[in-house]
């Protein structure tokens, strides 16, 4: 795995041993990436349940201005910070080890909305819910906040509008898809 484009192109980044984290290929972070292209420089950019962060760095060698990591699991976090080091990337990131809720609640009122919000959560356990329902009321996520979530192919969407969020997109792939959501009328 790599660093796809940015100051930190071509540098390989590290991941965790096992099947606890879910690495994003670089076919489909390069594609995501594509998408957002013209709205990452100067961003600002939550990656939660982070893995190795290999998504947030990505944002943050395209140059969006900060990024937020947020991840429980110890090793993760270390290959985190491995990889924040070897891309150079450090001084514009913070690292949150703690459960995603935990972590967005210590957040509130301390960040203004964030740019972007990913998440990456196990598959097939609905955290994705908890976490859009929490961000529903929050000043973390705001009218402009566009919110990707990483899925399995075959989840469902119709709970996401029924929450009162806009689906703008669904990108799918072979085994998974990227749905982008913003906030709707409230």
């Amino acid at each position: 795995m790599r660093v796809i484009a940015g100051s930190a192109r071509r540098l390989l980044l590290k991941t965790i041993e096992g099947m606890d984290t879910r690495p994003t290929t670089d076919r489909i972070k390069e594609t995501l990436f594509n998408m957002l292209q013209y709205e990452i420089a100067g961003s600002s950019f939550l990656d939660l349940f982070s893995g190795s962060g290999a998504i947030g760095i990505e944002a943050l060698s395209r140059g969006a201005r900060r990024a937020v990591f947020v991840e429980q699991n110890p090793l993760a976090v270390s290959c985190i910070q491995d990889n924040l080091e070897t891309t150079h990337l450090k001084e514009r990131a913070l690292i949150m080890k703690k459960d995603v809720l935990l972590a967005l609640k210590e957040l509130e009122g301390k960040e203004e909305p964030f740019d972007f919000i990913f998440m990456d959560p196990p598959y097939r356990c609905e955290a994705e819910r908890g976490v859009l329902s929490y961000l529903w009321d929050s000043a973390l996520a705001g009218p402009g906040t566009l919110v990707i979530i990483e899925a399995a192919k075959e989840t469902g969407t119709d709970w996401i509008p029924a929450m009162g969020w806009e689906i703008r997109k669904v990108k799918t792939y072979k085994t998974n898809k990227h749905i982008f959501a913003a906030k709707g009328e409230q």
